[in-house]
């Protein structure tokens, strides 16, 4: 599935931000403790590889095409970052299998932030999930954020979802949003055709970001779909019914998308609005026990399909 490593050599539609990070760097008055938050998929990630890489391939062959927003592959900085063994950046992010972030994660963070470094070049620390981070990780993240290291940057990245406003007030933030064009213009420029073309008006989801719909469209080509023949209880019905879901977490995470459309669309159609909205407020609730206490979503898939879909 799609992810910010598939295409973070080159920066989509977040130019302007890209070029406010890289001026206050140049003037020495980057903040050294930096929140972005937006819809996943909007391209934060993307966004704080090519500022690290800006600073550290400076005075490096191939360094940062700040004219075009491209990383070179050839550039060292680049290569090391992609290997996560660049002696100027320590990555943290969920380990494969787990549900959060660790304190073992955060301790390692120390034991790396207290090594000598090998350079005077400054030193980033990413960040990514930062909602995902537990208790005690978000404890021990608090007090490194409360005296950082000289020269040192953190780039934290929230998706949407609640933090502890203690490590929020520590950060300077910084909001990433897209206009549903924007998010089309960046979207047709990743897969270079015109998405609209290729999609069925009612899949259509003015809420989507980027990575949702490159997410969506590598789905379907995977699964030999043609996404302009399906609406979208058609869509629902064919991802409850073989099980998709239970295959892959970004798939789970667009059916959710799909079925609260799918309700808002049902809500302004029909008159029994109030029979409709219990039942949506229902659902979601049940939705956020699965994922609170890791429960399987089949039952509840399927009760959507008998009561919605086939009602």
């Amino acid at each position: 599935m799609y992810n910010h490593e598939t295409n973070k050599n080159q920066l989509y539609g977040l130019n302007q931000f890209f070029l406010e990070f890289s001026d206050l760097y140049d003037k020495n008055i980057l903040p050294n403790k930096i929140l972005l938050s937006g819809k996943k998929g909007t391209g934060k990630a993307t966004l704080s590889y090519h500022l690290i890489n800006y600073v550290l391939s400076k005075n490096e062959d191939y360094s940062y095409n700040k004219n075009d927003f491209i990383i070179n592959e050839l550039n060292k900085s680049s290569k090391l970052m992609n290997n996560n063994t660049h002696p100027n950046f320590y990555l943290i992010d969920i380990l494969k299998d787990k549900k959060n972030i660790e304190i073992n994660q955060i301790r390692q963070l120390i034991t790396y932030m207290n090594k000598s470094s090998f350079n005077d070049k400054p030193r980033f620390i990413l960040i990514d999930n930062v909602e995902f981070l537990n208790s005690n990780a978000s404890n021990a993240l608090l007090k490194i954020l409360e005296e950082p290291n000289s020269n040192v940057f953190f780039i934290l990245i929230n998706n949407n979802k609640n933090i502890l406003s203690t490590l929020s007030s520590r950060c300077i933030s910084f909001k990433i949003n897209l206009s549903f064009n924007e998010t089309i213009a960046i979207t047709n420029k990743i897969l270079n055709i015109n998405v609209l073309n290729f999609l069925n008006n009612d899949l259509i989801n003015y809420y989507n970001t980027p990575g949702d719909y490159c997410n969506l469209f590598e789905f379907a080509r995977n699964n030999k779909i043609n996404l302009n023949n399906l609406n979208i209880s058609e869509f629902l019905r064919f991802l409850i019914e073989n099980n998709l879901y239970k295959k892959d977490p970004i798939v789970k995470s667009f059916i959710y998308n799909y079925i609260e459309l799918f309700f808002l669309k049902k809500y302004k159609n029909t008159n029994v609005k109030k029979v409709i909205l219990e039942f949506y407020y229902s659902f979601i609730e049940k939705i956020n026990d699965c994922n609170k206490y890791n429960l399987d979503e089949e039952s509840l898939f399927l009760e959507f399909k008998s009561k919605v879909l086939n009602g």
